[in-house]
């Protein structure tokens, strides 16, 4: 085809559920491409031998080469080319940033002027997975050819993605693998953090047993810092070097008035018992569970969308996400915006919680607002906030959840001694390597990036298990 009947096929969108009835359930809102869409849209790409797209993908993914296989229909092609360098395709598919990543460079998308119509990168990857989740026992074991044993030891603290593809890199080069998770189930933020909704937690449970088909032992309810530190596994466990891959899950609050009271949350509770302990299924589970009628969410990221479309899954009435700049400053995915205020979350933009109410009983009754206008440009490049003095208004909520960020879990950090940190408790590491500033442990994802996207993440992983590889190796 040539590119001026290339750029001729029309996008194709994605089919989702109503708004208005997948509001009320947890099911997948997008329901995925059909083969004869995910062919059509793969056909869109233009092929540009400078393949701009993979600039903008962290693990450099050979985009307009699997395109080129899903064109032709030949999905298994395109899905042996993504897992060369992507471990998790089902997954990143599904909850990466395309439109910040490699669609943002798509020629297509640029030579229409609009970003929306650029290659739908994301989409036809996802489809090549789920097509081929049916055939195989999940990515990484359907690309797995594990090396002979080299008799090393390596462990794995954490197990999100960054831990995930860590561990299935050292495992394929023939080392002993073992995971240590603190909560109850494996999959970190994946399962606990990402609701149901977006990212169903079979897939994520398919990853784990792939993990495991691959030799990889996953150690549950094991607080490493508190059940065993860091350089116990070295001096006493026999292992011979160590991955943290703990992510950046200790949340941030506002440090307002009235945090303490009956009803307010910080987003990362309120999503793990709702994702991880199903919450929101009354009928089989126990977990206890806030279910506010009227919510205030606080914040303008993935997280804030997410809690605030997980709090109208859980009864809620009436949703308003709060967040002190303009909608064209949230961090938040596009797509994740325009799925929340489908469903009827109610924006409230350049306004912020001055403090939180509450009555004699200690129960939020309220949430005392300001409303700001855009100064200038603060250091992230985004123009700063300014309160209008006297804008003051309450809005009547009895359920406040805090969604305004997250930083790294101090324990590991504050229980092994010679591991470097810099000023926002970020383990330091060697950006070739990954290795930290002791012998033989490494460091990846979160940990060391601060909160970023599940496939940076990857790469993380992957950078550390060849300098773990190479370590081992001598």
């Amino acid at each position: 085809m040539t590119p001026k009947e290339r750029m001729a096929i029309a996008p194709q969108a994605m089919p989702e559920q109503d708004p208005s009835v997948r509001a009320r359930n947890m099911n997948e809102v997008a329901l995925g491409y059909t083969a004869e869409m995910a062919m059509t849209e793969a056909k869109r790409c233009l092929q540009c031998p400078t393949k701009p797209c993979m600039k903008g993908c962290p693990v450099a993914i050979n985009i307009p080469g699997f395109l080129a296989k899903a064109s032709e229909g030949d999905f298994e092609g395109a899905l042996k080319i993504i897992r060369e360098t992507s471990l998790l395709p089902a997954v990143c598919g599904r909850v990466c940033p395309q439109e910040k990543q490699c669609q943002k460079f798509c020629t297509m998308g640029k030579a229409l002027g609009d970003i929306d119509k650029a290659v739908a990168i994301g989409r036809i990857e996802r489809f090549c997975a789920d097509l081929a989740r049916g055939q195989t026992a999940g990515d990484i074991s359907a690309s797995a050819v594990r090396a002979t044993s080299t008799g090393k030891r390596v462990a794995v603290i954490g197990t999100g993605p960054a831990s995930i593809t860590c561990a299935a890199d050292c495992a394929r080069a023939g080392h002993d693998v073992t995971m240590f998770e603190a909560l109850h189930k494996a999959g970190g933020v994946l399962v606990y953090g990402i609701p149901e909704f977006r990212l169903p937690k079979a897939i994520v449970q398919s990853e784990i047993d792939s993990l495991k088909a691959l030799g990889v032992k996953i150690e549950l309810n094991f607080v490493v810092g508190r059940t065993r530190k860091i350089k116990d596994f070295l001096e006493k466990d026999g292992f011979d070097a160590v991955f943290i891959g703990t992510g950046a899950g200790l949340p941030k609050f506002m440090n307002i008035e009235g945090e303490n009271l009956v009803g307010v949350f910080g987003a990362n509770e309120y999503l793990t018992r709702a994702n991880l302990m199903k919450a929101y299924d009354e009928n089989s589970n126990d977990t206890p569970c806030w279910r506010g009628k009227r919510v205030a969410v606080l914040g303008g990221g993935n997280v804030a969308m997410d809690a605030s479309r997980m709090a109208l899954r859980l009864g809620a009435e009436k949703v308003y996400l709060i967040y002190r700049r303009s909608e064209a400053e949230m961090p938040a995915r596009k797509e994740e915006v325009h799925h929340a205020k489908e469903e009827g979350v109610e924006f409230l933009t350049l306004q912020n919680a001055k403090r939180i109410l509450g009555n004699d009983n200690g129960s939020v009754t309220g949430l005392e607002c300001l409303k700001y206008e855009l100064g200038e440009p603060d250091a992230s490049g985004r123009r700063s906030p300014v309160a209008i003095k006297g804008s003051e208004f309450v809005l009547a909520v009895d359920t406040v959840v805090v969604a305004v960020g997250n930083a790294s879990n101090p324990l590991i950090p504050s229980t092994t001694e010679g591991l470097e940190t810099d000023d926002r408790g970020h383990i330091i590491v060697n950006p070739e390597t990954n290795m930290t500033s002791i012998q033989g442990v490494f460091a990846g994802g979160d940990i060391v990036l601060g909160a970023a996207t599940v496939i940076l993440a990857m790469g993380e992983g992957r950078r550390a298990a060849q300098g773990i590889n190479r370590y081992l190796a001598g």
